[in-house]
Parts: structure tokens; C-alpha cells; sequence
């Protein structure tokens, strides 16, 4: 299996993607990868070290003050272009590993790979922990601002095939973000798409709102990209406050301090159940024609050695495969 990785996308590249990159291979001997970026800088890091891992060269770096859909055009000697490219042209190549900026890698995906038959737009569908011993995705979480009510019946097939591979649980409950649980509230657009969701071939369970969201009750919650992202964020500032709140709260005690020693065994359980990363790497791009997982620009090696695999499982599961046979399904019930 072949993976191609953008060796200079993100905050902390490009040491920690070809770190990353040198732990999937030492784990999986299945595995090839292809680093594209700086080739002098990517051989410096690897030192000797990379059975299994081709460089390409890429001389220039797309960034986050780059308009994405002019640098996919013009910055063709770019890292990210680089790995399109090579996804786009060698049938060998199932999947590309990214942490760079998310509207290039976005425009890349339509303008480079383009569309699955009978996809409307592909979405981001990021993982998130529930209170219950399960986890959530939402989508979509950002790359479709303006949607239609068929956009969401989309990313509800979309989102519940994937689901179904990444928790091998077959008929997942997808529910649609909203106000209200009611079927007549929400906006125009949410009362169109839920009759489509309704009588589509999925395990539909109705409205729930954005406090349902890490309820447990939940496994895919479909969403414009407007709506998805700002809960999304929402979510993780939160999150983010609270652990802030409740370390500075632990500090400002001596008796604390002294109870945090013997939860610290706690505490971390709690932080690697928070940092879902690790786990499951980045947000795929569903929809697409090849495998596409974008990573958050902030990762480390472990965040990429996670995505790879995640890259790894979505191809032997045929992910795209049955985002078609879902598609072929919803067609052969409105016939």
C-alpha cells in the first residue's frame, strides 16, 4: 500500500511529519510512503533512516496567507500540488496525509481528484469524544459554507459509511443538527433535508441539538459546513476552558495539588480520551475519488502515524466503495 504524505504541511513540519512518517513505516512492513517537500531537508531528518519511504522534490510551500485555489494553480512546484499530482496520476497511490492549509488542501481535492459519482461536494467529518464510551463525528465541519438539502443527504451517506468502517458498527445513529428535536423547527434549509435524511438508507434518528452533540447518543451529526464548524469550535474551546479552569483551580490549592497526585493516573486518562487525535488521526475528506485525510496544522508525529493508518483502514475497507453502493442504493429507492 502507498501513501503520499505533504512533508511540509503544517505548523511543525517538516521534522514531525517525517517522523511520523518514519514510525508508520517501521510499523506497518506493508507500507510505502512518498514525501514530497524539501528533498535536502526531508534526507537531513531521515539520516539514513526510511526503508520504504520515496522523496519527491518540492522547492516552495503553500501557507495559510495563500488563496488556496490560486496557489493549487501557480504554486506547482509546492509540496501539496507535489502530493496531488502524484495521487492523481499513480493508480498505485490509495490515500494522501496532509496538515497544511485546509482550503489548499480543499481546492486541491476538486480541482486535482475531484468528486465521487453522484457526490455533491465532499466534507471534512472530524472525530470527537462522547460523555459515553463513544465517539462522534460531525459533518460537515467547515469546507461547505452555503449547502442545499441534498448536500446534507450527502454527508449523512457519506458520514454513516464511514462511521461504520472506523467503529465497525454497521447501521451508526445519524441525527441532524438543529434547534429543536421537532420535525416542523429549524431553518429552511433543515426542514428540506429532513424527509431526504428520513427516507434515505441510513440509520436516521431525527433532529437533536448542538447539547446532544458529545451526549453519547450521537454517532454522525450532519451539518452545514457554517452551523458544523461553529460547533465544532465551539466544542473544543470549551473543552479546552474547562481542563484550563480545572488545572488552574488544581495550582491555586495546596490540598489540590496534594489530590491531583493521586488522580494522575485520572487525569491522563482523561487527556488521552480528550485528544481523540492520537487515535484517529485527522478529518478525512469524504466524497473524493481517492482517500484524502487533512490533519490539524498543529500536529505531531503521532497525529500523522495515526492518520496513516486511518488512511490504511478507510482503503481496506473499501470506504469509497461503499459511499458508490450507498449513492446506487438511495438512487434505486427513488426510482
Amino acid at each position: 500500500m502507498k501513501i503520499v504524505v505533504d512533508a511540509f504541511g503544517g505548523d511543525n513540519a517538516p521534522l514531525e511529519i517525517v517522523e511520523g512518517a518514519l514510525m508508520a513505516v517501521e510499523k506497518h512492513k506493508d507500507l510505502e510512503l512518498i514525501l514530497t517537500g524539501k528533498e535536502d531537508e526531508i534526507k537531513k531528518i531521515l539520516n539514513g533512516r526510511g526503508e520504504r519511504i520515496e522523496i519527491v522534490d518540492a522547492q516552495s510551500v503553500i501557507t495559510n496567507n495563500d488563496k488556496p485555489t490560486e496557489a493549487i494553480r501557480h504554486k506547482t512546484d509546492s509540496s501539496l500540488v507535489k502530493a496531488y499530482d502524484i495521487l492523481k496520476e499513480r493508480e498505485d497511490v490509495v490515500g494522501l496525509v496532509s496538515a497544511g492549509s485546509t482550503g489548499a488542501v480543499l481546492a486541491g481535492a476538486i480541482m486535482k481528484i475531484g468528486r465521487i459519482k453522484g457526490i455533491s461536494r465532499p466534507a471534512l467529518a472530524p472525530i470527537l469524544p462522547t460523555k459515553a464510551d463513544s465517539d462522534v463525528i460531525i459533518i460537515d465541519s467547515g469546507a461547505n459554507i452555503d449547502c442545499k438539502p441534498v448536500n446534507l443527504l450527502h454527508f449523512a451517506l457519506m458520514g454513516s459509511a464511514y462511521y461504520s468502517i472506523i467503529y465497525n458498527k454497521p447501521e451508526p445513529r445519524v441525527a441532524l443538527l438543529n434547534n429543536g428535536r421537532e420535525e416542523e423547527k429549524g431553518n429552511e434549509l433543515v426542514k428540506e433535508a429532513y424527509p431526504l435524511l428520513k427516507n434515505a438508507p441510513i440509520n436516521f434518528i431525527g433532529n437533536r441539538e448542538g447539547g446532544d452533540f458529545m451526549s453519547g447518543e450521537v454517532d454522525v451529526m450532519v451539518a452545514d459546513g457554517f452551523a458544523g464548524n461553529a460547533l465544532l469550535k465551539g466544542t473544543e474551546g470549551a473543552v479546552g476552558a474547562v481542563l484550563s479552569l480545572l488545572k488552574k483551580s488544581i495550582k491555586s490549592h495546596t490540598m489540590s495539588k496534594i489530590g491531583a497526585l493521586f488522580m494522575k493516573q485520572t487525569f491522563n486518562e482523561l487527556k488521552n480520551r480528550v485528544d481523540i487525535l492520537k487515535k484517529h488521526g485527522g478529518s478525512p475528506l469524504l466524497g473524493c475519488k481517492k482517500l484524502i485525510v487533512k490533519n490539524h496544522g498543529s500536529c505531531k508525529r503521532l497525529n500523522i502515524l495515526s492518520s496513516i493508518e486511518q488512511t490504511m483502514l478507510l482503503h481496506t475497507n473499501k470506504l469509497n466503495e461503499k459511499i458508490e453502493a450507498s449513492i446506487k442504493a438511495l438512487e434505486n429507492m427513488e426510482e
